[in-house]
């Protein structure tokens, strides 16, 4: 009987213990994916729309020159222009802006995406641009397939994805504006990007088009997505889990925190407050500790 007894007793002990290593390891598991990170090895150069020459230039500058092959994929632009002729034009305004060595890469089709041959640019490419217009046709025709795979490699090749626009947006995990009917609906019937970053929603055109309040709705419904949102002509570029802003404008970030510069200090907000703060250009940002790091700048 007694044995009996030390039995259960064992069996309820170690039920109760496993119970908490389960608990505690779903637990780990869910914080890990709410973790927000860059990729660990190359650059992301991500641009929110109205991309000047000065994007152009850096672009140069961080590829190592206007002679280094680019790989331009020009796939969320409205499917009526994307014509032989579009595409030759669209490659000769790249070469316009000094680029000598230039691919364009496009198929509406998923399958052609998921081939070897398509693929072959990609393969030894270092330097990848996406193209503005619609970012639920990039995600259609890329997500999930060798291709990107393929741009995947190219950063882990220590290689640079730039992007303007929709080219911004469709860089992070969550696709803002994914929505195949209009661009006003923020949740839409396209809700997954490519996720070079981890855990985020970025949007583009943000005070240009007074959209700033926008990212709310997905974050309300997604609270463990990190917000950021990028003006015209301004971008962040993304080494690790840092990113610098570069530009003309401004970057509002959506953490949770209200960061006072003149104060020196980061403010907790509470559950449903609507308040961003914005960085400007040479200023820096963690975003797996999501924080600002060089707050004195």
């Amino acid at each position: 009987m007694k044995n009996n007894i030390c039995l259960l007793l064992i069996l309820f002990l170690f039920f109760g213990y496993s119970q908490t290593i389960s608990q505690e390891t779903n637990k780990k598991l869910i914080s890990e994916k709410a973790i927000t990170k860059g990729p660990q090895k190359g650059t992301l150069l991500i641009i929110g729309g109205a991309a000047q020459n000065i994007f152009y230039e850096k672009f140069k500058e961080l590829i190592g020159g206007a002679d280094k092959p680019i790989v331009v994929i020009p796939t969320a632009v409205s499917s009526k222009k994307l014509d032989k002729t579009f595409l030759n034009r669209h490659k000769e305004s790249y070469h316009n802006k000094g680029f000598t060595n230039v691919t364009v890469l496009h198929t509406r089709d998923p399958k052609e995406a998921n081939t070897e041959e398509f693929i072959k640019p990609l393969k030894t490419a270092k330097r990848v641009w996406f193209s503005g217009g619609r970012q639920w046709r990039h995600a259609d025709s890329y997500l999930n397939t060798k291709a990107h795979d393929a741009f995947w490699e190219v950063l882990n090749r220590g290689g640079i994805i730039a992007g303007s626009s929709a080219g911004a947006t469709i860089q992070g995990s969550y696709l803002a504006r994914g929505d195949t009917k209009k661009n006003t609906i923020m949740m839409g019937d396209h809700e997954e990007g490519l996720a070079f970053i981890s855990n985020v929603a970025i949007d583009q055109h943000l005070f240009a088009r007074n959209r700033q309040f926008d990212l709310f709705e997905i974050l309300d419904n997604k609270p463990e997505l990190l917000g950021i949102g990028l003006d015209e002509n301004t971008g962040i570029i993304v080494k690790g889990d840092v990113f610098t802003v570069f530009g003309e404008s401004y970057v509002a970030i959506y953490d949770g925190t209200r960061w006072s510069a003149e104060r020196d200090t980061i403010y907790q907000l509470p559950k449903g407050s609507k308040d961003f703060y914005v960085l400007k250009a040479g200023q820096q940002y963690n975003l797996r500790e999501r924080k600002v790091t060089n707050i004195r700048q």
